[in-house]
């Protein structure tokens, strides 16, 4: 199993100064919510099983965020609609969602998975930043199992599109589905593919 480096809280452990690590799930499907979440692990914490939640199986994923939001001493989850991201564009609903989390968070240092955010504390934004921090990799795990969850709800109700398959990305198979099913509306309509088929429908 790959560890993240931990190069910031390496910096600020010693001090002991608690970081906040925030990621989201879904800024790339076409359908469903974004899911931002925020983590404070202690200082010094240390497990193998915190990286890339999409580097992890299902079962590790769960495993691991059942022992995050056990350990984690402070955790918070903003669910962005769809409706919210085709009013803001992605990158500001994303943005926004952010921010909440990290003005109402009690630390000082932030790191982000490569969002940089207007804040009265210390912000680092990472590419990659679930690869390189223990507290946005435990962000992201929070976040891809909040937003399965609910995109396996939205399979149950609506079996035909196979969203437990591909959680609402553009695949192939889920593009030729939305041409042969429509639009919901959980379905993002400023995105290119649900855009031009609700412009279709005008006609």
């Amino acid at each position: 199993m790959s560890r993240t480096s931990n190069e910031y809280e390496n910096k600020f452990w010693p001090k002991n100064q608690l970081i906040l690590g925030i990621d989201e799930a879904g800024r790339g499907p076409i359908c469903g919510p974004l899911v931002v979440a925020g983590c404070i692990l202690p200082v010094g914490y240390d497990t193998d099983l915190i990286y890339d939640s999409k580097k992890l199986s299902a079962k590790k994923r769960h495993e691991a965020c059942l022992m995050i939001k056990k350990d984690a001493l402070y955790f918070d989850v903003q669910i962005v609609s769809n409706k919210r991201i085709d009013e803001l564009n992605i990158y500001q609903a994303t943005k926004k969602a952010m921010t909440k989390i990290a003005q109402r968070a009690a630390c000082n240092i932030v790191i982000t998975d490569a969002m940089p955010l207007d804040l009265n504390k210390t912000v680092f934004p990472l590419v990659k930043g679930d690869m390189k921090s223990i507290n946005v990799a435990a962000a992201s795990i929070i976040a891809k199992e909040i937003r399965d969850k609910i995109m396996l709800m939205y399979d149950r109700l609506y079996p035909e599109y196979e969203l437990a398959k591909h959680k609402g990305y553009p695949t192939k198979r889920h593009l030729e589905l939305l041409g042969q099913y429509g639009l919901q509306d959980f379905y993002r309509l400023s995105y290119g593919p649900c855009k031009t088929l609700s412009d279709l429908t005008l006609f």
